[in-house]
């Protein structure tokens, strides 16, 4: 036996000491990753295996204590059991999240899909208490879903101000476009999904609104003054902040007046002086994914997640591979890089997080971390609850907008002419999808313009249809465009102002509609014949494809008989004068 310095015997070392202090630590370091999968069951399932970890790996990082899983895909019956399996995995708390920014349907069939939040950005610049009252509403739906089907956490709501009509990632997915109205009505979803029980995400921290460039693409820079950024970009923070958001999503983005060196996700003065000390947030500060381009692209998945820790956050979402992140942290400890104290302060906000869910909520349910074990079986067994499907379809007709001659004209056929980002990935545009199977009960013949196939355009991008080689007859023209993950453009940069021109010109625009962008909307109706059915919906969910149709009057008498009758539109006779407001499968 050895002796210390003093001379006492010392007792014999334990050769377990070390390798249980070394897995302690290791599991510390886990339980700040938040991976991904699919909410399918099964490997072959998986919709993105670029990034939907395989179950052999899921199962094997899970009991090394990953602490939280992000979720896409599947339906709602899926997704209540594949939440059920991975706490099993797990064994211990975990963060279940998924993207539901338009309600739990967006991602997992058989849930409510709400149109986008801009929707509701619109009506409070007319109806104040009607839009905050919804917001709240769209907020309880989006709770009492996602807890019902096993989720904890709801990555929502985008707190960006959409003040920038060419942004290519934010577009209708924010909750107002000036900060006023983003910023009550963000914090109205959180007061509403935080009361059944869930945790809320506000995102993405210090606001994403004014960019043209996608960040899971690039880096976009953001060259503004922190007087701006207290004017425009932070008051919704604020007042997600105030009304007790459980979490902030980062932005990867450069703002050079904070940090002229690395992006708002790895910048300390950006998530620790800004966001901790200057806006006083003590919750949960979450990266956004860092396999996006704007990080990716710069740094290693290790390197990224050192980084990031580094700068303020606690929980790492989406790391390029996680072992990689786990083992760049733990050397980051052991040279100093990182703090264990730091992390240690992380991991007890994550737990803080989860234990908050687990205290209970006002809407009746047990409040219990159980996965919806003990929630009512009923709820979502056969579809949303009645006042859930009553708050989807109030959205549609509320945001719906109508203008020009009676109805569509389809006498001896024509063409069902609709734009889409993509086939792949569409699930608004399934087989019986109202916008397809509803002219075709017209005799209208569907051209789907997806990118994929060969150019509808005579000249490339920049000429006119090719309407010879399209077909004959009057055009429907119905077009999908928002601001999406990966697509670079929320327009598409396709000329469609010249289309319609176009199609006037050759007198055979029968009607037009747009599903999404209300920017594209308003620079089109300007150019409508006033004679020209169109009509706009914020949403492209199939109840906003029926709703928008019906008032066309395209709605089919099989349709109409079981009840979907028009609705009462709300007659757009303002848009065609007025300019867009401002100076709208991934997390994001």
């Amino acid at each position: 036996m050895e002796a210390d310095a003093t001379g006492s015997p010392m007792p014999a070392a334990d050769p377990n000491a070390s390798t249980a202090g070394t897995e302690t630590l290791r599991r510390l370091v886990a339980s700040l990753l938040v991976v991904r999968c699919s909410g399918h069951l099964s490997d072959g399932q998986r919709r993105y295996p670029r990034w939907e970890l395989v179950n052999a790996d899921l199962q094997r990082l899970l009991a090394a204590g990953v602490g939280g899983v992000i979720l896409l895909g599947g339906s709602a019956a899926e997704l209540r059991l594949r939440t059920r399996q991975l706490r099993a995995w797990a064994g211990s708390d975990l963060l279940l999240c998924a993207d539901v920014e338009e309600g739990v349907g967006q991602r997992f069939e058989g849930a409510s899909w709400l149109v986008p939040p801009l929707a509701l950005g619109r009506l409070h610049g007319e109806d104040r208490a009607a839009a905050l009252t919804l917001a709240e509403r769209y907020g309880r739906c989006t709770g009492r879903e996602a807890a019902a089907l096993g989720l904890n956490w709801v990555l929502g709501p985008v707190c960006d101000v959409n003040n920038n009509p060419a942004n290519p990632v934010i577009n209708v997915r924010a909750w107002g476009e000036d900060p006023a109205s983003a910023g009550a009505l963000a914090a109205a979803f959180v007061r509403g999904a935080q009361a059944e029980g869930v945790l809320c995400c506000a995102k993405h921290f210090p606001g994403h609104g004014d960019t043209s460039t996608d960040s899971h693409l690039d880096l976009p820079v953001l060259p503004h003054s922190r007087e701006r950024l207290e004017a425009i970009e932070l008051p919704p923070f604020r007042q997600a902040i105030a009304a007790d958001v459980a979490a902030v999503m980062t932005a990867h983005l450069q703002l050079p007046a904070l940090d002229p060196h690395l992006p708002a996700t790895l910048s300390a003065p950006v998530l620790t002086d800004l966001l901790r000390r200057d806006l006083g947030f003590g919750g949960l500060v979450v990266t956004d994914a860092l396999v996006m381009e704007a990080i990716a692209g710069r740094h290693g998945a290790g390197e990224a997640a050192v980084l990031a820790l580094a700068a303020g956050a606690d929980l790492v979402l989406m790391p390029e591979d996680a072992d990689t992140a786990i083992d760049a942290i733990l050397a980051a400890l052991a040279d100093g890089r990182l703090a264990l104290n730091q992390l240690q302060a992380s991991a007890e906000r994550r737990r803080a997080a989860l234990a908050r869910r687990r205290c209970g909520n006002g809407s009746g349910n047990d409040g219990g971390d159980d996965g919806g074990e003990r929630r009512p079986l009923g709820i979502l067994s056969n579809g949303p609850l009645p006042e859930d499907r009553a708050l989807a379809l109030e959205l549609v007709q509320r945001s719906l907008r109508r203008r020009g001659g009676a109805t569509v004209t389809t006498a001896g056929g024509g063409l069902n002419l609709i734009r889409i980002d993509g086939a792949l990935g569409c699930p608004f545009l399934a087989a019986t999808a109202p916008a397809l199977a509803w002219p075709a009960q017209a005799g209208l013949h569907t051209v789907l313009l997806d990118g994929a196939g060969p150019s509808p355009w005579r000249d490339g991008n920049g000429g006119p249809l090719d309407l010879e080689r399209l077909g004959d007859g009057p055009v429907l023209l119905q077009l999908f465009v928002r601001g999406n993950p990966f697509r670079g453009s929320a327009s598409g940069q396709e000329p469609w102002p010249a289309v319609i021109q176009q199609l006037q010109e050759a007198n055979r625009l029968a009607g037009l509609a747009v599903y999404g962008s209300p920017y594209l909307w308003e620079s089109l109706t300007t150019l409508l014949d006033e004679d020209i059915p169109a009509a706009w919906s914020p949403g492209q969910m199939p109840l906003a494809q029926a709703q928008l149709l019906a008032s066309l009057g395209l709605e089919p008498a099989a349709a109409a008989a079981a009840g979907q009758g028009a609705p009462a539109a709300a007659t757009d006779s303002r848009t065609a004068a007025v300019p867009p407001q401002g100076p709208t499968g991934f997390t994001d």
